[in-house]
């Protein structure tokens, strides 16, 4: 099965009035055709401008790609115009976005939001099909169609996000970005949505990026993994590699610790100490060296490069100098 993404050692520049803001740093990974990646770290690791980069939604005079390239179906997307771009988004890349209560525009009628988002691609559709793909989207997510005339305030937040992810769908995409779907709900309804999506994959074929910081998630819904630390991909792997391998980066040990374990009496979680580097002033050799508890002299005067076994792949001079990515 080949890959539908590429992405080859993107590096992504915040230009600001006071600092450059290194947000990625030779960022690589693949995706293969109904795949699903998870994309994990802190907030401010870099996993929203990788997702923006894709979109070709970076900040325009702010946001500089400054190398690397972005292949979908090989043709490289930093290469494409404006208008080429808008061909592509919706069609064939869609990205659901982190809070659906300020993804939809509250003066709207639902159905005609998805409606919209038809029309744009397909212009030449006529309105009765057009609203025959609007009823048939409104109940692939759960929705009766006949509540496509109402407001977005007259759903709940569950419901918002499952027409959030009905207008990302309504072209059937390649490819799936979600942005932290779930973490303006509850975890009951957490647990419907990702089901919900879970299985509008395997209807559709969809690959998806699933970015969130809830490991508990990514166990349930991916089938690969890559962990992001101060815009760079620290470890990067199967879910098996990540989940039930014994060998991983700090910093992946570290999320684990973080995490609350059934099984075990604590009076406390373990976090990780310190925080994250300023991107405007990242630290010398492995970004992850003024928090790490295994940090060593060459740690703090080199940068580490990614040492892969296999499937798996880890950023850390501890990995040794086997094969490298």
């Amino acid at each position: 099965m080949g890959n539908l993404l590429d992405i080859r050692h993107l590096t992504v520049v915040y230009h600001t009035e006071e600092d450059e803001v290194h947000a990625l740093s030779d960022v690589s990974f693949s995706l293969q055709k109904g795949e699903t990646l998870g994309l994990v770290g802190e907030t401010g690791a870099g996993k929203t401008t990788t997702a923006l980069a894709i979109m070709g939604l970076l900040p325009r005079r702010v946001g500089e790609v400054q190398s690397g390239e972005i292949l979908f179906e090989g043709r490289d997307l930093l290469r494409c115009s404006d208008a080429d771009m808008r061909a592509i988004r919706g069609a064939s890349i869609s990205m659901i976005f982190q809070d659906p209560m300020t993804s939809l525009n509250p003066t709207i009628r639902i159905g005609d939001q998805i409606a919209e988002s038809i029309r744009q691609h397909q212009p030449d559709m006529k309105r009765a099909d057009v609203e025959r793909r609007v009823d048939e989207i409104l109940e692939m997510v759960g929705i009766p169609a006949a509540r496509k005339r109402e407001y977005p305030h007259q759903f709940s937040g569950g419901m918002k996000q499952r027409v959030v992810i009905a207008i990302a769908l309504a072209l059937e995409p390649q490819l799936l970005i979600a942005d932290e779907p779930t973490t303006a709900l509850d975890v009951t309804i957490q647990a419907q949505v990702l089901q919900m999506m879970g299985d509008l994959q395997r209807q559709l074929g969809t690959s998806t990026i699933l970015i969130t910081h809830d490991l508990g998630v990514v166990s349930q819904t991916c089938d690969r993994v890559a962990v992001m630390y101060a815009g760079e991909i620290v470890e990067v792997g199967t879910a098996e590699d990540i989940f039930l391998g014994k060998t991983h980066h700090p910093y992946t040990t570290g999320l684990f610790g973080s995490l609350p374990d059934l099984n075990r009496e604590t009076r406390r979680l373990s976090p990780i100490d310190g925080l994250m580097p300023d991107p405007a002033d990242l630290p010398k050799g492995c970004r992850f060296n003024p928090r790490c508890p295994h940090c060593t002299a060459l740690c703090r005067e080199c940068e580490p490069e990614l040492t892969a076994r296999g499937s798996h792949a880890i950023r850390c001079h501890l990995m040794g100098k086997e094969e490298r990515a």
